[in-house]
């Protein structure tokens, strides 16, 4: 690639990190003169790239949208960013494998061949959760939730709801809104994947305050269920005979402090008792239950029920 359109890629790639850049700045981190700057926008003005001049003492420029799409231009960058994220579709809930898929052999085809060969040797097998959302279902939510309009919608065999949307939250391959429904007067989350809108929207609403101040928040609060808090409703501590750095992958949200070199001291929380303790047997290791008291009555009642069904089975 010549220097010129190496730096006309590098120039484009700013413009469209963000809405303006005064032309010093731009020339600053191009490292050439404003002078070069100029003629470089009017190269890309020429291959139909819509960039306004803004005035004031600096000066400057802007990316504006276009009346047609011009080429699409991409440093190495951006180009292998893409590759990972368009294989990577399955996993993020929505049905658009296929589209991803064209839209990735598209991409290549216009790539130079040094890059097409980095591109290439990225390959890796995402599998598609269960239950992917409809883009169109998606794309239907967001507009109602940005634009604060009541949405109407048909809930697994359950008649029409109707619920004013706050967020869209996306969470280990699943889509969720996070809403208030007008019918229970209360908080309530769906999944879009269960969920079939209804056209057209509803009236306008002003957004209420959500528990926590956040819908990700109470998303992950709802999942360990609790209403007034991002906490389980039940934690143990155990004394683990394993290394803690073979016990970290599976920590998540539990804490996990080494005592010696094979073993660990770990706080995990659960649903419940059978919860924790299930948790823990995943090590098949050796393991102590430290407390608290209600945690170690659990534990020898579950072991006495195991028990119980293991002599059962003979």
């Amino acid at each position: 690639m010549s220097a010129t359109s190496s730096r006309m890629l590098a120039l484009l790639s700013l413009l469209q990190a963000r809405r303006d850049w005064p032309g010093g700045v731009l020339a600053e981190r191009l490292d050439v003169t404003p002078r070069t700057v100029r003629r470089d926008i009017e190269r890309l003005r020429a291959l139909g790239y819509v960039i306004d001049a803004t005035k004031g003492p600096d000066g400057g420029y802007r990316l504006a949208a276009g009346s047609e799409l011009p080429p699409l231009l991409f440093d190495d960058e951006q180009a292998v960013a893409i590759a990972i994220a368009l294989q990577s579709a399955p996993a993020t809930g929505v049905d658009v494998a296929e589209a991803a898929a064209r839209a990735l052999a598209t991409v290549r085809q216009v790539m130079p061949s040094r890059l097409r060969h980095r591109v290439d040797g990225i390959r890796f097998t995402d599998a598609a959760e269960s239950g992917a959302v409809d883009p169109a279902v998606l794309e239907a939510v967001s507009a109602a939730t940005e634009r604060r309009r009541v949405l109407r919608f048909d809930y697994r065999d359950e008649l029409s709801r109707r619920a004013e949307p706050h967020t869209v939250v996306a969470r280990d391959g699943r889509w969720y809104l996070v809403a208030w429904d007008l019918d229970a007067e209360d908080w309530r989350i769906f999944r879009l994947d269960r969920m079939v809108p209804r056209i057209p929207l509803g009236a306008e609403f002003i957004r209420r305050p959500i528990p926590h101040g956040d819908a990700a928040a109470f998303l992950s609060a709802r999942a360990k269920g609790s209403d007034d808090s991002e906490r389980w409703p039940v934690y143990g501590e155990v004394l683990v005979e394993v290394p803690l750095r073979d016990a970290a992958p599976w920590l998540a949200d539990a804490e996990a402090v080494a005592v010696s070199d094979g073993t660990c001291r770990i706080r995990i929380g659960s649903w419940s008792w059978a919860g924790v303790l299930s948790w823990v047997l995943r090590f098949d290791a050796p393991f102590t239950v430290l407390g608290p008291p209600e945690f170690v009555a659990a534990a020898r009642s579950l072991a006495a029920r195991v028990g119980d069904a293991a002599t059962a089975g003979r």
